[in-house]
């Protein structure tokens, strides 16, 4: 079992979330359906980060999964 996760992309994904609905990040990069959780995560020791939107807005999802602002990117797929 891996603490690394697999990163899914070295760009953040743009998604316009819709005030007061809850969204779950997947945090180990395995997921089919990014930047959302799709529970390919079993038995990896990761798990889903639950984001809940503040306001009708476009966000920026992080895909490398190495965020220090998770799950919102910081830039840090620059650094990978």
């Amino acid at each position: 079992m891996s603490d690394t996760p697999h990163i899914a992309q070295k760009a953040p994904l743009p998604i316009e979330v819709t005030e007061g609905k809850t969204y779950f990040w997947c945090s180990c990069g395995k997921s089919q359906n990014q930047p959302f959780c799709d529970g390919s995560h079993k038995g990896s020791g990761f798990e889903p980060l639950k984001y809940t939107a503040e306001a009708d807005k476009k966000v920026f999802f992080c895909g490398c999964k190495h965020s220090k602002t998770q799950p919102l990117c910081d830039g840090s797929h620059k650094d990978l």
